[in-house]
């Protein structure tokens, strides 16, 4: 790529950036450190992420467990969790603070799986934004004489490349997403060559096939 596209590659990397620590926050079911993310504690007057004022930690498949470096923080923690879109109230022993996961119903899946895919596609738009941006660029360069027509085509066939693999990237991220957190209709998923990484789709799985025309999950 040259080097007139680096500016704006670096502006499709970060969109797929933006998508992935999105991602991070979706609570789907198994503990993810990820949802806290955003969270912050009033520490010496100072908004503060919760990372750095404890060790945050996946104590069991669906437990996190917040320990406070100073105690006097436990309730500083539960209160911003609280008020926090984590939807999960805290356990605080007077020690820890632990976060139980719920197992997600399969409406909940479903939902999470909208959420997911519209995650996708703004970060899709913000890729293409930069390309019709990068567009412009070539034929305002070209029209002041920077570039020659044989340049200005390079310079658009490299923009669409980038655009291209970076699509192919949020695609990718999004499908990993859905795949690991059981998201995807419990049939397709079934039909998935990976195994999925939620305990309760085997089970879902298994009272699907059970159902009244369930197939044993093969459609």
């Amino acid at each position: 790529m040259s080097s007139n596209t680096k500016a704006f590659e670096d502006k499709m990397k970060s969109a797929v950036e933006h998508l992935e620590r999105e991602l991070k926050t979706v609570r789907a079911g198994r503990a993810n450190p990820g949802v806290l993310d955003k969270v912050t504690v009033d520490y010496y007057g100072s908004p503060t992420p919760i990372q750095q004022v404890a060790s945050v930690a996946v104590s069991e498949a669906r437990t996190l467990t917040i320990t406070p470096w100073d105690r006097t923080l436990l309730r500083a923690i539960s209160k911003a969790i609280l008020a926090s879109d984590v939807g999960i109230n805290p356990i605080d022993d007077g020690q820890t603070i632990r976060l139980n996961f719920p197992a997600p119903t399969e409406e909940r899946r479903k939902q999470l799986a909208k959420e997911v895919s519209k995650m996708g596609e703004e970060a899709k738009v913000a890729v293409r934004n930069v390309r019709r941006d990068a567009m412009d660029k070539a034929k305002a360069m070209k029209k002041a004489g920077e570039l020659t027509e044989d340049t200005q085509k390079t310079m658009e066939e490299d923009v669409q490349k980038l655009t291209d693999k970076y699509i192919k990237n949020i695609d990718a991220a999004v499908e990993e997403k859905q795949r690991r957190s059981c998201l995807s209709d419990l049939r397709r998923c079934n039909r998935l060559e990976v195994p999925c990484a939620e305990e309760e789709c085997a089970a879902l799985l298994l009272k699907a096939a059970l159902l009244p025309g369930g197939n044993n999950g093969a459609s």
